[in-house]
């Protein structure tokens, strides 16, 4: 395994963006792994395959049709109205069960192939919209668990766990790619480039953090 290597979770959207350039500078060799896996906004692959060119680092795009098939939410089915904020004592209709469990257990295999001891993944407790699976005591069990299974000695990063989304648009900026972030990345749930539909709860999370971050360097 190569101390100096990472591989990074990458969806395309603002923080595992955030992620893929924070990898870069903090070790020496990077690459991407990506899902389809059924989602409505399947254009966050391409906005991901462009910031992968941008960033020159190789992705690798990974079809897991299975997930669609094991859970219904608004994320996977068009016919499901999405949730416009979180109900109390209940999870929003946009979380994709065992999303986050298959995502890093798919990208653990793929590392120790690959010859990688770090795993790159955007998860937020901060901002973690109510999904359990952004939750550092998840990572940090899925961590242990992954070791284990593969009798490896991985080491999950998770950069953005306890910034806010004005705390990671600082650090896109602080990295030197906020325009990229802002301008390529996708994290709307309608499948929008950018600023997103500005409806949908990622939009409106975005935009939140992004105002309160502008605010924020203007009274310094």
């Amino acid at each position: 395994m190569t101390e100096n290597s990472a591989l990074v979770v990458f969806s395309g959207g603002q923080d595992s963006t955030t992620c893929l350039f924070w990898a870069k500078k903090n070790f020496e060799k990077v690459f991407a792994i990506c899902f389809d896996y059924g989602q409505r906004h399947i254009t966050e692959i391409q906005a991901a395959k462009n910031i992968a060119k941008m960033a020159n680092i190789d992705l690798r795009t990974m079809q897991i049709p299975f997930i669609n098939q094991l859970t219904h939410n608004a994320l996977t089915d068009i016919h499901i109205k999405m949730d416009e904020k979180k109900t109390a004592n209940s999870l929003p209709n946009t979380f994709v069960q065992g999303r986050n469990l298959f995502f890093l257990s798919i990208a653990a295999v793929y590392a120790r192939e690959s010859g990688a001891k770090n795993i790159v993944t955007g998860v937020s407790q901060t901002d973690f919209s109510g999904y359990p699976d952004c939750r550092d005591t998840f990572i940090r069990s899925l961590n242990a668990t992954l070791n284990l299974a593969l009798e490896e000695q991985f080491i999950i990063h998770t950069p953005l766990m306890w910034l806010n989304k004005a705390q990671t648009w600082q650090l896109a900026d602080e990295l030197g790619v906020f325009d990229i972030v802002k301008n390529f990345s996708l994290t709307c749930y309608n499948g929008i480039t950018g600023d997103g539909c500005g409806n949908c709860p990622a939009c409106k999370l975005r935009s939140a953090g992004l105002k309160i971050y502008r605010e924020s360097k203007n009274e310094l």
